[in-house]
């Protein structure tokens, strides 16, 4: 057993021009931890995502993945370990629903035949509920909440050790939001996975965090395990999981 984090960091900074968004980023994932960073629109909880996987590179401070850190140079070599469920789901419109989940199957050093991959596939679909009838279809025939379970099978197809959420929940029904939130929970906790969840949704944040990080104006205000939101004594949290709209958060009226 050992107590380097999954995912570290510290002093995570990243500006655009004159737009500080983050300003110094300080937070820790324990490995088959569940940590959702909640916080307004522009707060900086996507952008500090996609620095973690590479897709923006810090102009300050450090990334450590299981104690290495994170570097232009290897950054590549991390994909392997990441999965991701896409806000819109990210499907790709010309391929099949199995093609979409084996996609990382199809091409690559870990590719492998089409009918092997099919099968993989199939057998991730059923994972989140969907039987094998929906794998020659194509994402345009699909509701919503299919096709978020797509992404989410597309998600967890090579057993990621990381998985990234960003806004799992956006455009479903209740019901449907519901039905997602649980199978993420499942999914990360039969897998023992590391995951890092962005949303605005603080029904998600209850069912599937273990702790939970609050970002405004480029820093993290609070972190505490999910069972203190309601009483963590920090004005941002109150404010923010309680809809408020006087506090430190100032909304645009």
């Amino acid at each position: 057993m050992t107590d380097t984090p999954k995912i570290a960091l510290r002093g995570v900074a990243k500006s655009f021009g004159s737009k500080h968004v983050l300003r110094g980023v300080d937070l820790t994932v324990a490995r088959g931890q569940s940590l959702v960073i909640i916080g307004g629109s522009g707060t900086g909880k996507s952008v500090t995502l996609k620095c973690i996987i590479g897709l923006i590179r810090p102009d300050a401070g450090e990334i450590d993945i299981d104690g290495t850190r994170l570097t232009p140079r290897n950054a590549g070599g991390f994909l392997d370990q990441f999965g991701m469920l896409f806000q819109g789901g990210a499907l790709f419109d010309s391929m099949t629903v199995w093609e979409n989940v084996a996609f990382r199957f199809l091409r690559g050093k870990g590719r492998l035949k089409r009918a092997d991959a099919r099968d993989l596939a199939i057998g991730k679909l059923r994972r989140v509920g969907l039987g094998a009838d929906t794998a020659d279809l194509f994402p345009a025939e699909l509701s919503g909440g299919m096709q978020k379970r797509v992404g989410l099978a597309r998600a967890i197809a090579a057993e990621p050790k990381i998985i990234f959420f960003d806004e799992p929940t956006t455009g479903l029904d209740p019901i449907m939001a519901d039905v997602i939130n649980d199978l993420i929970r499942e999914i990360v906790v039969e897998m023992g996975a590391t995951a890092m969840t962005i949303t605005h949704d603080m029904t998600s944040v209850r069912k599937i965090a273990d702790r939970v990080a609050m970002l405004h104006e480029g820093v993290v205000q609070w972190e505490g395990p999910v069972e203190r939101i309601d009483d963590s004594g920090n004005p941002y949290v109150h404010q923010f999981v309680n809809g408020l709209p006087d506090g430190p958060i100032a909304a645009l009226r």
